[in-house]
């Protein structure tokens, strides 16, 4: 991956980007950035009652993912490589999904002063998996904050997450059919990823183990 310098791993909830992002952060010995779930005050809240506190869950993010890419300006000397299991622009994604109309005038006010300045991957990698194994994940990962998660509102997420990447154009774009795919268990399988990644001709890539 010497020509990728700052690579992204994007999906829905439980689709594994984060268990992706450490395993290539691994192979590549690249700095990893990871997003602070665990931090936001709100998200437990947020998915006991979502309307209460959508704006509150949604603003913590913003503030949160765009304080962490403007430290990735900071050049590590030791790792040349950094791999992150988020994007900025896929903020917007939750707050079109959550937030209502008030909400989302003034959070596109904030997200405008931001987004200018917001770090944008030489490559974005979204994982696509469907609704039954994403709610199976998010159970078997058992996080506390993650039990009053609907599989309503993630067949909602995947959709709008597929919609948000179809129309995805601000840079090479590698989407990943996880289905029949392991990255944690077979190494097979992450190996195989990642020389899709270093394969990769720019533009828009759909890799599928089904049909490979």
């Amino acid at each position: 991956m010497k020509d990728i310098r700052f690579l992204a791993v994007e999906g829905v909830i439980g689709v594994g980007k984060t268990s992706l992002a450490r395993q290539l952060a691994r192979l590549t010995d690249a700095r990893l950035i990871l997003e602070r779930h665990d931090e936001n005050p709100f998200l437990a809240d947020f998915y006991r009652d979502p309307a209460r506190f959508a704006f509150q869950v949604q603003l913590f993010f913003l503030l949160s993912r765009f304080q962490q890419l403007q430290e990735l300006r900071q050049q590590d000397v030791f790792h040349p490589h950094t791999i992150s299991d988020y994007i900025f622009a896929k903020d917007k994604i939750f707050a079109y999904l959550n937030l209502e109309d008030r909400e989302l005038q003034l959070y596109e006010r904030v997200y405008a002063t931001m987004e200018k300045d917001a770090l944008q991957p030489d490559l974005v990698i979204y994982l696509q998996s469907s609704v039954e194994r994403l709610m199976q994940n998010i159970r078997r990962r058992g996080r506390s904050y993650e039990k009053h998660i609907t599989e309503e509102y993630i067949q909602a997420l995947n959709e709008a997450y597929n919609h948000f990447f179809f129309h995805f154009h601000d840079c090479p774009l590698l989407v990943v059919n996880t289905t029949k795919l392991d990255f944690v268990r077979r190494e097979e399988d992450l190996l195989t990823l990642k020389n899709q990644i270093e394969r990769h001709p720019g533009g828009i890539v759909f890799f599928s183990p089904d049909v490979a």
